[in-house]
């Protein structure tokens, strides 16, 4: 997370500037501008705050693109003096600014907005600054003092926007996507925790919302859990997919501006510093311009979001009462439900959850339509992808903490409901078919529909089964898996 910069080194002053001025004038190709004198931002990032008010969210609120950009401008500075284009205390210098935001400084001077036109220049040009005039600082010179350190000559030299921003996103998908595999790895652990606490727990399954035929509240709980590694696999997947970049193509891919070993050198760094497995493209053309990686991730987090909610449409529904619905499973209660009607408890947590699949959902059709809009050889609208796949993984990833601290963890089986249900299910009579016959079962059924009697009543009534056979049967180890007869 962001944290409050430590105080800045002395700016220098002479006898002839005031001890604190309010502004530094900087000049970009539209002209003269003040900027704040405290502010580690520049010109450029100034312009971009005020093209750019749209969502009233900074690139900070997402710590790990920030920490991505302070890595891919480490990296390209190491980079640069390994070849003797970056002077060495120049780039010490940059070093040690990128040091300080990977280490959670600064990350305040990141203000530009998510969404921006430009496709991430406004967020190149931030990083740029803010690094310019913390490693200025260093040096021991004021702020803005581009003259011994320039933003774009020094700290951006070998770079383009087009391939440091979608470097960067990629890094932080990464980032923070391995938070979200540990999230869902403390919630399939809670489903499968309660799945070995119920497994003796019979009940009927449903089809179509119809009594079905009996199983364990384990085995539907377990499911859960299956459900959620088979979709842990499925991101890693993707993971590695995001994890060949483009850094070193610079405006296109043809590398213009680069030293021909920059490349390899830049990844090289990227890969010590990030600690990721990271390749560069083979055809850096094409990785410009190809948004697959980010569709690829969008979809599996679709289908994460869709089988969350399912899974939550079913707590609800199993847990729907307390007298009057199925009342099957009880949610630990964790606030008033109504404001009218006392004692109402609802479900919040699976609701939540629920909300953010919704939103999940529609990220996806934005990332989708953005990847579709690319033109030529950039696709423009990267700043959207980011934005969208970056708020469902984190999204996600507190959804399912939530959901297992809160909701999981302390629910509860009606037992006695739950045996009471399968004792008065006519669907009990599909587990005797093989032992009493189909015509004996049908028979069974329909009396048991008509006089409201158990089915188990009635096979020992008719004297189709013994009592202790009839109880053998219905184990819930016999009952709830292939046997033979």
């Amino acid at each position: 997370m962001a944290t409050t910069p430590d105080a800045p080194a002395p700016v220098p002053t002479d006898a002839s500037t005031p001890a604190a001025a309010a502004f530094r004038v900087e000049h970009d190709l539209l002209g003269d501008r003040d900027v704040p004198a405290d502010a580690y931002y520049g010109v450029h990032t100034l312009r971009a705050v005020e093209n750019f008010p749209i969502t009233g969210t900074p690139i900070s609120a997402y710590p790990e693109l920030v920490t991505a950009l302070a890595c891919v401008k480490q990296a390209a500075a190491l980079a640069n003096r390994d070849l003797g284009l970056l002077e060495p205390h120049k780039a010490d210098a940059i070093v040690a600014a990128c040091e300080e935001i990977r280490a959670g400084k600064l990350h305040d001077a990141f203000v530009v907005d998510v969404i921006q036109g430009g496709a991430g220049t406004s967020t190149n040009m931030n990083a740029n600054e803010v690094v310019a005039n913390r490693a200025l600082e260093l040096l021991g010179h004021a702020r803005g003092d581009y003259g011994r350190l320039h933003p774009l000559e020094d700290v951006n030299a070998g770079q383009s926007t087009n391939d440091v921003y979608p470097t960067a996103v990629k890094i932080a998908l990464d980032f923070t996507a391995q938070r979200l595999l540990d999230a869902m790895e403390v919630l399939r652990a809670a489903f499968a925790a309660k799945a070995e606490e119920f497994a003796d727990v019979l009940k009927m399954g449903r089809t179509q919302l119809q009594d079905a035929v009996p199983m364990t509240l384990g085995q539907e709980f377990a499911t859960y859990a299956v459900m959620l590694e088979e979709d842990r696999k499925r991101l890693a997947e993707a993971c590695a997919l995001i994890r060949e970049i483009n850094l070193g193509g610079t405006a296109i891919g043809t590398g213009l501006n680069a030293h021909p070993e920059y490349a390899a050198l830049a990844s090289r760094h990227l890969r010590a510093l990030t600690g990721l497995p990271l390749t560069t493209a083979d055809d850096l053309v094409e990785a410009t311009q190809d948004a697959g990686a980010f569709v690829q991730l969008s979809g599996v987090l679709k289908r994460i979001a869709v089988k969350l909610s399912k899974t939550c449409n079913d707590l609800r529904l199993l847990s729907c009462g307390p007298r009057a619905g199925f009342g099957e499973i009880n949610l630990p209660p964790v606030q008033a439900g109504s404001s009218i009607m006392p004692g109402k408890v609802n479900p919040v947590v699976p609701e939540v959850v629920n909300q953010i699949a919704f939103e999940v959902i529609g990220n996806d059709m934005a990332v989708t339509m953005a990847a579709e809009a690319g033109q030529l050889q950039l696709n423009a609208f990267e700043p959207l992808i980011a934005h969208s796949l970056l708020k469902s993984l984190t999204h996600l990833r507190a959804g399912c903490l939530t959901l297992a601290e809160r909701c999981v963890t302390g629910i509860t089986a009606n037992r006695d409901h739950l045996a009471h249900l399968v004792a008065h299910s006519i669907g009990l009579v599909t587990a005797l078919n093989p032992h009493i016959g189909y015509e004996q079962a049908t028979a069974v059924a329909q009396d048991a529909l008509g006089s409201g009697r158990s089915v188990q009543e009635l096979v020992l009534e008719r004297g189709l089964l013994t009592e202790a056979r009839l109880r053998e049967i219905l184990h819930p180890d016999n009952i709830a898996r292939p046997h033979a007869r």
